[in-house]
């Protein structure tokens, strides 16, 4: 369903005279705003909007020389890059759209390691690790190798999990294999029985026949990633929120504000949970349309600290607009 990182996706009709919307950024939100766009489409073909995924960090540094119209982000925007779009004049408007539950997954023919403690991950992936086999977590599981996939440096998924359970954005051991492409990832976990990746809870919806999610103990328990366990702010520390940053100036383009309005409506509620990842509230939504409507610009969650649950962040949205 997915594309190689940075090819873009053309989810309209091809032509000369369309109008054009542009957006990049993580691999994460890549597949909500791709299924909202080729359902706006679908309603305006006179549109055609591109998708890309190069990862949230490279995407803000493209959003931020104005290359972009929308930028998605499963982080939200870092006070470095604010300060490089307020260098280049570029104002924007920061709207969630969705949580996810960041997985945790093994091959389907891994029977023994159906729960980890949030101390054994940061074992496993921590610099400089002493835990390389399996049998390092647990004397009675396999003398066999953990080999690893995850996110690449770009990626806001890296930055979210390494800050959640190391502690440190960008803390982490040298010996795994990086990929800004999920689906890569995704094929790493499913081609060896011994491996282990983190990715975005889409990913995981999308590959249940072929991957299994271990359960998290944040120190309540063992907790899979779900929409309900989600919602109830029991799968911690790797919920988090899903961004889009909107360009000020694009808004002024009407395909722009249509699509960021349709985003926001509840006719794009069904893309949206097409991909697997947990719609917001539609409290959530209505801020996000008040804050286009107001033309409200800058970051409210620049400091968010990782694992903030649904409830918790949804009280935290409420604020922006008072």
């Amino acid at each position: 369903m997915r594309g190689k990182a940075w090819m873009l996706t053309a989810v309209a009709l091809t032509g000369l005279g369309l109008a054009q919307i542009r957006a990049d950024g993580s691999s994460t939100v890549y597949p909500i705003t791709q299924a909202v766009a080729e359902e706006f489409v679908t309603r305006n073909p006179q549109v055609r909007i591109s998708v890309a995924f190069s990862g949230t960090g490279a995407g803000f540094q493209k959003f931020c020389r104005g290359e972009t119209d929308v930028q998605n982000a499963s982080r939200p925007i870092r006070k470095s890059e604010l300060e490089a779009c307020q260098k280049a004049g570029i104002q924007f408007i920061e709207i969630p759209v969705a949580y996810d539950a960041l997985s945790i997954l093994v091959n389907r023919q891994n029977t023994w390691a159906q729960c980890l403690t949030t101390a054994q991950l940061k074992s496993i992936w921590e610099p400089n690790a002493k835990v390389n086999y399996w049998k390092d977590l647990n004397p009675a599981w396999p003398n066999r190798r953990i080999v690893l996939f995850g996110a690449g440096t770009d990626s806001g998924t890296f930055d979210y999990f390494t800050e959640a359970i190391m502690g440190r954005a960008g803390s982490i051991r040298k010996d795994y294999f990086p990929s800004e492409d999920d689906n890569v990832i995704m094929r790493g976990v499913t081609g060896n029985p011994y491996a282990m990746a983190f990715v975005g809870f889409a990913y995981y919806e999308e590959n249940k026949d072929k991957v299994k999610a271990v359960a998290i103990d944040h120190g309540k328990g063992c907790v899979l990633p779900s929409r309900e366990t989600v919602l109830d702010g029991t799968y911690q520390p790797l919920s988090r929120p899903l961004f889009i940053y909107v360009n000020l100036k694009s808004l002024e383009r009407k395909e722009v504000r249509d699509f960021v309005d349709f985003y926001l409506s509840p006719a794009a509620r069904r893309a949206i949970r097409s991909t697997g990842y947990v719609e917001l509230p539609d409290e959530a939504y209505r801020i996000g349309q008040g804050l286009v409507a107001r033309k409200k610009t800058g970051s409210f969650f620049t400091d968010l600290p990782p694992g903030t649950p649904l409830a918790k962040f949804i009280e935290e949205l409420r604020k922006e607009v008072q």
